[in-house]
């Protein structure tokens, strides 16, 4: 199919979230100042009398009838009889709340005002039933763990099948969507002033099977787009682009839903069976609900949280590499005094053995030359006494016939 539209689910969020928390708000008010919640003898405990009667009544006037002959809190349920053949036969129920069940004689009491009052009605007990308080309670209990066990594999599996897109966020997304839907199927029946009995446990149960199925179709593609998109696209282009894709496959699901719990509904109000109209009217506001989360709450939810885990991801790394730079640039500033210490020592250790080694060197080499300076000498003075000693020889050589003239004149 081809896509003609594009909504920006993420960047309106917020209006969506508003939206979400003004509808409560304003249920809320009316829940504690107009219409209390009313529990049913189911949770609380007490007696149900069944009356069949024929003919038409007006409602107040048999509850107010009714309350006179007891002084223990009434609620009334009206329907139609559908198992008589008489097509004006209907069927009233009197809960009486309380730990205690009421006594045989205030029911033959009561019985006996609707049959003063409605001679012409034909009032007959059809049955009694007394509901202990504790099997009430511990019923309720059992229901509400139903529903926490439901939530944790929900996110069991969520955290699960889609580990690659932040499996565990998803799923906690997922039930923040869930607990919304509870929260307007609660208000839903305290709007129509309807008990909590055991119709509001099997709505929420199929409302939040029905919220999750719409999620995890989101995901799924979700999951898939993001393979697709690659990593340069950012978490919100993805979200947008597979909400857009489940969009019209989402819309036309409820409304098929929609219209099938509807027809159950129209027949129920003909009838005026409330134990149906109780259980089909939360069901579809539950589903309206639950459609509307899964694309407006949960999807955009999870991505705003993807974003701030990213972000803070992204702080934490930088953070890290900060310090890593910082123990870096500390360790070379503790280094650099220390060569700059060391350095001139050795210059001077080397200077030191320079100056002593030279010094060395230098006596060694005098030592050298004295050495060859007298092993010079000594050949240059036997030269000289050579010379000296012919020198001599000649002067003698010389003075001997001056010497030898002067003794032949002497003997002449």
């Amino acid at each position: 199919m081809r896509q003609k539209f594009h909504l920006d689910f993420v960047k309106n969020s917020k209006i969506f979230f508003c939206i979400s928390l003004g509808i409560m708000l304003v249920a809320l008010i009316v829940n504690i100042f107009v219409l209390p919640t009313r529990i049913d003898i189911q949770f609380t405990g007490g007696t149900i009398i069944k009356y069949s009667y024929s003919g038409n009544v007006t409602e107040k006037k048999l509850s107010d009838v009714a309350q006179k002959a007891t002084k223990d809190t009434i609620t009334f349920t009206f329907a139609e009889n559908l198992a008589s053949s008489d097509s004006n036969s209907h069927l009233v129920s009197l809960q009486f709340m309380g730990n205690k069940a009421i006594s045989v004689d205030e029911q033959d009491k009561v019985t006996e005002e609707l049959t003063k009052e409605f001679p012409k009605n034909n009032f007959k007990v059809e049955q009694s039933t007394v509901v202990d308080a504790s099997k009430g309670a511990n019923f309720f209990f059992k229901c509400l763990a139903a529903v926490i066990l439901a939530a944790v594999l929900i996110i069991a599996y969520i955290g699960i099948r889609f580990k690659k897109i932040g499996g565990i966020s998803a799923g906690v997304m997922a039930i923040v969507a869930l607990v919304h839907d509870l929260i307007i199927v609660y208000f839903t029946f305290a709007m129509f002033n309807m008990s909590l009995n055991d119709n509001f446990i099997a709505v929420v149960l199929m409302v939040l099977g029905y919220s999750v199925n719409d999620t995890i179709v989101i995901y799924d593609r979700i999951r898939e787009n993001r393979r697709k998109m690659g990593p340069k696209a950012t978490t919100a282009e993805v979200t947008n682009a597979s909400i857009n894709q489940c969009f019209t496959r989402t819309i036309c699901t409820s409304i098929t839903t929609l219209a099938a719990i509807g027809a159950v509904l129209v027949v129920s109000l003909i009838f005026n069976i409330e134990s149906i109209i109780s259980f089909a009217l939360p069901m579809m506001i539950g589903l309206v609900s639950g459609c509307y989360s899964s694309i407006c709450i949960a999807a955009p939810l999870w991505v705003m949280w993807k974003n701030h885990t990213d972000k803070k991801k992204a702080e934490k790394d930088k953070k890290e590499k900060d310090a890593k730079e910082q123990k870096k640039s500390d360790k070379k500033n503790k280094k650099a005094p220390a060569k700059k210490n060391v350095k001139p020592e050795k210059k001077t250790e080397k200077k030191a053995k320079t100056e002593a080694e030279v010094k060395a060197e230098d006596k060694a080499a005098e030592a050298e030359t004295e050495e060859e300076i007298s092993d010079d000498s000594e050949p240059e003075t036997e030269a000289e006494t050579e010379e000296v000693s012919s020198e001599e020889a000649e002067q003698d050589e010389n003075e001997t016939p001056v010497e030898s003239a002067d003794d032949s004149g002497e003997t002449e």
